[in-house]
């Protein structure tokens, strides 16, 4: 028996977001007396998959048809299912995305198992199988107890610390039953961002609202963003009039992320905004309103103007290096 975990695939290795799930999934097994198993679907490279050993796990499945090869969360959800009754895993851990969702909603209605999403912290096993999920955006908490045989857990970013070790798992070819109705809708192209960080992945966001003062203002803060090897990101305002692409707008409505440190520079903080951060491990506010709602939120506040700002934060970060 073993604890199955579904990685997602950029690129060939595997997402940041997943090599989490991988050690927070081994340390479920180590709990339940059970080994770590992942499931890589598409086209990966052999050391990528391998150094999901330092993560915790044990082996990998990798199914490399090349009818997966493009995302489909009706075909990778089968996949998903075979790979769990081959495995007899009784617990079956993703990473949450837009891919892991509807790839672990179709797995667990097939599975006829308890789904929790939004994980955020190991199971507690010591009277049953309780699981602490986040709730209401991330402004409260919520304990699920899970009865049925079979399990999903969808784990939240930063749900735990990983660690790395020098172990690498040994890699299986793993060649699930396709199914044709699984395709019935095909991805023709895909178009990707380019060489941008992605901010569901990025360590270190740094967003900007509307005080940049407008779309030919933000130097000062893709400096600091380079500075930082950080992704950026924006409020919906900004987004809403076309100062930076869409796909930076960070909120409610937008991207929900969950970095290491955000910076917020000339954001006030609105409850639509603090819905997408508020899993942050650290938040740093800048802001020249000393009542701007977001240094409720913050964990450290700069009162100040963001021009003046950011040029001293990025020539300290320079200078550290």
């Amino acid at each position: 028996m073993s604890v199955l975990i579904f990685v997602e695939i950029d690129n060939g290795a595997i997402k940041k977001s997943s090599l989490e799930a991988i050690y927070y999934g081994s340390k479920v097994a180590e709990n339940t007396q059970s080994s770590a198993t992942v499931l890589a679907i598409g086209a990966a490279d052999a050391d990528a998959l391998k150094a999901a050993g330092k993560f915790g796990a044990k082996k990998v499945l990798h199914a490399a048809d090349e009818k997966l090869s493009h995302e489909n969360s009706l075909a990778y959800a089968d996949v998903l299912v075979q790979a769990a009754q081959q495995e007899d895993s009784k617990i079956v851990i993703m990473a949450k995305s837009g891919l892991g969702d509807a790839v672990a909603a179709r797995a667990a209605a097939k599975l006829k198992a308890a789904i929790v999403s939004g994980v955020t912290d190991l199971p507690d096993t010591s009277g049953g199988f309780m699981v602490t999920r986040a709730i209401y955006t991330g402004k409260a908490f919520a304990t699920v107890e899970m009865n049925t045989d079979v399990k999903v857990l969808v784990v939240r970013k930063n749900a735990v610390e990983a660690v790395e070790t020098d172990a690498q798992a040994s890699v299986e070819s793993f060649s699930p039953t396709l199914r044709d109705s699984d395709f019935a809708a095909t991805v023709k192209n895909v178009e990707k961002a380019g060489s941008e960080l992605s901010l569901t992945d990025a360590d270190i966001i740094v967003s900007g609202g509307r005080g940049m003062k407008g779309p030919d203002h933000w130097d000062p803060l893709l400096e600091l963003a380079g500075a930082l090897g950080a992704a950026t990101g924006c409020s919906k305002p900004v987004s809403d009039l076309d100062w930076r692409p869409h796909h930076e707008h960070i909120g409610q409505t937008g991207i929900k992320v969950a970095p290491n440190l955000y910076i917020a520079c000339g954001i006030s903080g609105a409850i639509q905004h603090l819905a997408g951060v508020n899993g942050s491990k650290t938040i740093v506010v800048i802001n020249k309103d000393p009542e701007a709602p977001f240094f409720k939120a913050a964990d450290y506040g700069i009162v100040g103007d963001v021009f003046d700002i950011l040029p001293r934060l990025t020539k300290a970060v320079e200078a550290s290096k």
